[in-house]
């Protein structure tokens, strides 16, 4: 017998260190050679480390959420005769497997059921024949030792507003004592008072939750982590300006009327189009800013950041080469990398090396936003809802459907005055349409 130490190898990413995300095995188990063991996080890519040997764990190099350095310890294998060293050295050098994939692993059976478990014990049957005569007691207002109780069976005497509001609050009229021939609002308020007190529960309303508590590893520690670094190192200053997106508006539903067999545009690939024509005047704003080096490189290609929500949480996949593309490839290759971000199957090329950011809500969109930058990239710009409103043009009221842009920057390379020029800039563009497709 003899003792394999498997140490977490280069993945050769030129990273130092990864965290565990989640454990496939435990001290004890007997592993065969290729078995999983454990998946590690580097970056925004999950990796699959695989046992080199078959034999049984006898140690492991730390918890689930714990950050190890390359070259530590990941498990410890105790093996059946002498090791083949030259052999392991082989396999060890081609052991990382990159699974990306495995970041949106749909739950196991066994968590589906869990849920369901929950949920039935949570659930309240509709069907009245089902309820049990302790159940309809436990649903009633308590109030069996209350005066309250005096007009139970008998035929109560209330206005429609206050039957209407009993309704509502799923009040039984027969529980509520009147002080005088009628039962009034004041009757009502007096018996929610005294009910709320006994355990009155209205229709409807919503049960206390367990608290719940839940270890930020992963993804989400990494946009923990992200989020931080930025806020902290990055003085931030936005603004906002309104834009008028009629006649762009107009176009796209043009466009896509005669679109033949390529994709639906939305707003995002004309915008696109927008942000990369007026770039090459501000070149600032398409920049890296090392700030430990003291540097910042502006780029000449467009390499533009989609902020993603997904349900491992905010994923930034990069349109390389944005301003080649038309606005056809551009909502193609955006529906693309929107998918493999949300399946888990983005590489780790596509979630890197963006210039500049654009972050959009959709629908949701809000009246305004101020992003938080994308480090170390130097501005984020972030278009918001939609909404038709009244605007005064030439001394009348039209209904044009108006847009708030926000753009985030980096108050250390980034002067307001540069952020607002080309916020102005692109406005020219968004509100003249045509320009878009003007060489």
């Amino acid at each position: 017998m003899s003792k394999y130490t498997f140490n977490l190898p280069d993945i050769g990413e030129g990273i130092a260190e990864a965290e565990i995300v989640k454990w496939h095995i435990k001290v004890g188990d007997v592993v065969a050679e290729d078995d999983q063991l454990a998946d590690v996080m580097t970056d925004k890519a999950t990796v699959e480390m695989e046992a080199p040997v078959s034999g049984k764990i006898v140690a492991i190099g730390g918890e689930e959420g714990d950050i190890i350095a390359i070259g530590s310890m990941l498990v410890e294998i105790e093996v059946e005769g002498e090791v083949d060293a030259e052999k392991l050295e082989e396999l060890e050098a081609s052991d990382a497997v990159v699974d990306s994939a495995e970041q949106a692993r749909p739950a196991s059976i066994n968590d589906k059921q869990d849920i369901e478990n929950k949920e039935e014990k949570t659930s309240v049957s509709t069907n009245p024949t089902a309820r049990t005569e302790t159940e309809q007691v436990a649903d009633a207002p308590v109030a069996s030792d209350s005066p309250a109780t005096e007009n139970a069976g008998q035929k109560v005497l209330a206005t429609p507003a206050v039957r209407k509001r009993a309704a509502d609050l799923g009040v039984d009229l027969g529980q509520v004592k009147a002080q005088g021939e009628h039962i009034r609002h004041s009757d009502l308020d007096a018996y929610l008072n005294y009910g709320s007190g006994q355990g009155y529960r209205p229709a409807g309303s919503v049960q206390k939750r367990d608290d719940e508590v839940i270890k930020v590893i992963g993804m989400r520690r990494k946009i923990a982590q992200n989020m931080a670094d930025s806020k902290r190192n990055i003085p931030h200053f936005s603004y906002v300006d309104e834009i008028d997106m009629t006649e762009l508006e107009d176009m796209r539903a043009d466009l896509n009327a005669n679109r033949g067999d390529r994709p639906k545009l939305t707003m995002l690939p004309l915008m696109i189009v927008a942000i990369c024509k007026s770039l090459p005047e501000f070149p600032m704003l398409n920049a890296i800013y090392d700030d430990e080096a003291g540097i910042v490189t502006r780029h000449g290609a467009v390499h533009l950041g989609m902020a993603t929500q997904t349900g491992q949480g905010l994923m930034v996949p990069v349109l390389r080469n944005a301003q080649d593309m038309n606005v056809w490839q551009l909502a193609s290759e955006i529906a693309r990398l929107a998918a493999a971000a949300r399946d888990g199957t983005a590489t780790a090329k596509e979630l890197t090396g963006s210039t500049l950011t654009l972050t959009s809500l959709g629908p949701l969109g809000g009246i305004a936003t101020t992003p938080v930058i994308n480090r170390p990239e130097v501005a984020i710009i972030g278009p918001n809802k939609i909404v038709e409103r009244p605007m005064i043009i030439d001394g009348e009221i039209h209904a044009r459907k108006l847009m708030n842009l926000s753009i985030s920057c980096d108050h250390r390379v980034v002067d307001g005055y540069d952020a607002a020029s080309y916020v102005q800039a692109l406005k020219h563009l968004l509100e003249t349409p045509v320009l878009l497709f003007a060489d």
